[in-house]
């Protein structure tokens, strides 16, 4: 009876070190608040106000409709509608890259990289073209990054900045378009050499003569929903609820309004809860919880403050490189009023190390996933950190000095 009592705790340690594993901005985020609450006076109030509420319950709505567009394969068959009217291994990678580049700026960076990565592993190796998986990943990820900036909706940071500065959304898109639109040329630029000199007519398998890999499957990389099981009505739905939850971001109507419409009105889909990452909202509220608590420190306050003082951008991009860009939004957003030159800093603090976005990270772990069980197929992992490097130092820099010139 001990081993099997012992045997089950080591089963559960296990189970809790791999969560922790997978999730270190949440653990990180939670030690945080834990610690730096031995160091103010407890108040209940606070800590329900250091929590922007509005924030979550629009993420979560979100999430959540998108799950049920994801869950109808809509994204899936537009990528595949639009892949049928381009031709050779330039052309499907312009496609998959901007598609990538203008879904996010809807359904979250996050979102459209779970989506067309697998996707582009699956296109390529059916069709023998397998190399050319590792440069367009990586203009997918960049593409994500920088397309999403576009929008409030478009990735976290930028939903909890235009709701802490309550920007309007004219000024929210004047601001973005610029910066948008030069990481748009160069990610056609990028796209037109790293994909030079590749074989420029597909067709040197078939899809039968060379399948989509299971790994992908396995991964739940490749959507598998059937055409029976698609329904116009449920996509209707959502693309309804969708907008309900826009009107809560920009607001049209009060928030928790429209959260609550999107809640009851999901209930019929009650599994897509599940798909909500309930991770990244527990890890806003520890951030939250922690920022509130570094306010309440006036001397830690007043040095933050100084900080920031005339360097908003410089110091919100490089720390984006350590810490993560949404971590660095909520930790800098309680130290300036400069809303402008933080949305900029962040964003395009998104580009350079893997850590610098979370949603870089889905896409290495989609390509290290692959290259596991396909090495013959794909270059290294090695060989994708040293590209995706590069390439991301490359908009770093064009991104730094458009900021410059512009701003």
């Amino acid at each position: 009876m001990a081993v099997v009592v012992a045997l089950g705790d080591a089963m559960r340690n296990n189970r809790v070190l791999s969560f922790w594993k997978h999730e270190p901005v949440l653990l990180i985020a939670l030690v945080l608040a834990v610690v730096s609450s031995f160091f103010v006076p407890f108040s209940m109030s606070a800590l329900i106000h250091a929590v922007d509420w509005k924030v979550l319950g629009c993420l979560a709505s979100l999430m959540l409709v998108v799950a049920g567009l994801r869950k109808q394969g809509v994204f899936a068959r537009l990528a595949d509608a639009l892949l049928r009217k381009v031709h050779g291994v330039r052309g499907i990678g312009f496609s998959l890259v901007f598609l990538t580049f203008f879904l996010s700026m809807a359904i979250t960076n996050d979102v459209a990289l779970i989506t067309f990565v697998p996707f582009t592993m699956a296109v390529y190796v059916s069709n023998g073209t397998p190399r050319a998986i590792l440069p367009v990943v990586v203009l997918q990820t960049v593409a994500a990054n920088v397309g999403s900036a576009l929008t409030p909706v478009g990735n976290p940071q930028n939903l909890y900045i235009y709701s802490r500065y309550r920007f309007s959304a004219g000024t929210f898109f004047t601001t973005m378009l610029p910066f948008v639109l030069v990481g748009a040329v160069l990610l056609a630029i990028c796209l037109w050499v790293m994909l030079h000199g590749r074989k420029n007519t597909i067709g040197a398998s078939s899809v039968n003569e060379n399948p989509v890999p299971n790994g992908l499957n396995a991964l739940n990389n490749v959507p598998t929903q059937s055409p029976e099981a698609f329904s116009v009505v449920a996509v209707v739905r959502y693309c309804v609820l969708f907008i309900v939850a826009l009107c809560a971001v920009f607001p049209v109507v009060p928030w928790y309004v429209a959260v609550c419409v999107v809640a009851v009105a999901m209930l019929p889909d009650h599994e897509l809860f599940a798909k909500i990452d309930w991770s990244l909202l527990l890890t806003f509220i520890g951030f939250f919880v922690f920022i509130g608590n570094l306010s309440s420190m006036e001397d830690l306050a007043a040095w933050f403050g100084r900080l920031l003082e005339g360097h908003v951008f410089e110091t919100s991009l490089l720390a984006s490189q350590i810490i993560s860009n949404v971590p660095a939004t909520l930790l800098l957003s309680r130290f300036t009023e400069d809303g402008i030159q933080l949305l900029l800093g962040v964003n395009a603090g998104g580009c350079g190390t893997l850590i610098a976005s979370l949603a870089s990270v889905i896409s290495y772990k989609y390509y290290a996933g692959f290259h596991v069980g396909h090495a013959d197929l794909v270059p290294g992992v090695g060989r994708y950190m040293v590209v995706f490097t590069v390439v991301n130092l490359l908009f770093i820099a064009v991104l730094w000095g458009c900021q410059v010139v512009i701003w």
